[in-house]
């Protein structure tokens, strides 16, 4: 009878080992997909984590860059008004030498048209005739050219 009574506690032994080990392997195919649920959860987590830090960092390069053009366009204002003030300035500085220059040769041929007015009242009057008293423009023929 001991070895029915053995033979019956390995029997039932048996029985336990399968059935925990059947648990067991249920329980580990629920530990693996309750893992698997876990890194997908975490994985999605995390690319959206990326997703929401990329949109960002967009953000930051677009405000960026439109604030470095706005920075180009002010220096090019700046430095196209600085350019018009030389060029108006030049522009001003060659109109007063030419209105100098051109004056400065009038007033030379005035000076000589007065020069030659005063010599030649000063001959007229030493060489008067008594009949004419006084010498006009339309009884003289005399071209006189002036320099300018």
């Amino acid at each position: 009878m001991g070895s029915l009574v053995c033979a019956a506690q390995r029997r039932k032994k048996k029985e336990r080992e399968t059935e925990e080990s059947e648990i067991n392997g249920e329980a580990e195919d629920e530990i693996e997909a309750a893992i698997k649920i876990q890194a997908w959860w975490r994985g999605l987590l995390v690319r959206r984590a990326l997703l929401h830090a990329a949109l960002r960092a967009r953000i930051i390069q677009c405000w960026w860059r439109a604030v470095l053009a706005q920075a180009l366009d002010k220096r090019r204002r700046t430095m196209l008004l600085l350019y018009s003030r030389q060029e108006s300035a030049v522009v001003k500085l060659q109109a007063r030498v030419r209105m100098w220059r051109i004056r400065r040769c009038f007033c030379r041929a005035r000076a000589a048209a007065c020069i030659i007015q005063a010599y030649w009242r000063w001959y007229a009057r030493r060489n008067r005739k008594p009949e004419s008293d006084h010498t006009t423009a339309e009884h003289l023929e005399i071209d006189i050219k002036i320099l300018v």
